[in-house]
């Protein structure tokens, strides 16, 4: 149950944190649509994750691990299936330059978007989960 709880708070302030680093996701709804949605991607994670890494685990053997963004990014589909209030839509960057180092604006579509989302959402929880340890 501590763990299930656990869970739930670290999706949910990953889920909170995620509109600010990338720009194509939109919560709407409040604290309660993000709490809502931090549940059922614990749930999703923990019940569909699973099962989508035994299907896919060729692809992740010959990808070297890359192929779970796909899954993560799957599930993050889902989430906005479930949950009307997060919408991940496609959107610009605007560019970077640091040092000498330009990179350019960038245009997602819709399912690049989602890879991007998904990436993020990752590093964001793997973060979280490293500083609660």
């Amino acid at each position: 149950m501590k763990g299930m709880v656990r869970n739930i708070a670290i999706y949910s302030g990953a889920l909170f944190i995620l509109p600010f680093v990338v720009g194509g996701v939109d919560i709407t709804g409040g604290l309660g649509t993000t709490i809502f949605g931090g549940l059922m991607l614990s749930v999703m994670m923990t019940v569909i994750k699973p099962i989508l890494n035994i299907i896919s685990f060729p692809f992740n053997l010959m990808t070297l691990g890359f192929f779970s963004i796909f899954t993560n990014a799957f599930i993050l589909y889902l989430l906005t299936i479930f949950v009307t209030g997060i919408m991940i839509h496609p959107y610009k960057s605007g560019g970077l330059d640091v040092f000498g180092f330009v990179i350019p604006p960038i245009t997602f579509n819709t399912l690049f978007a989602f890879l991007v989302s998904a990436l993020v959402l990752s590093i964001i929880v793997t973060i979280i989960k490293w500083l609660i340890e």
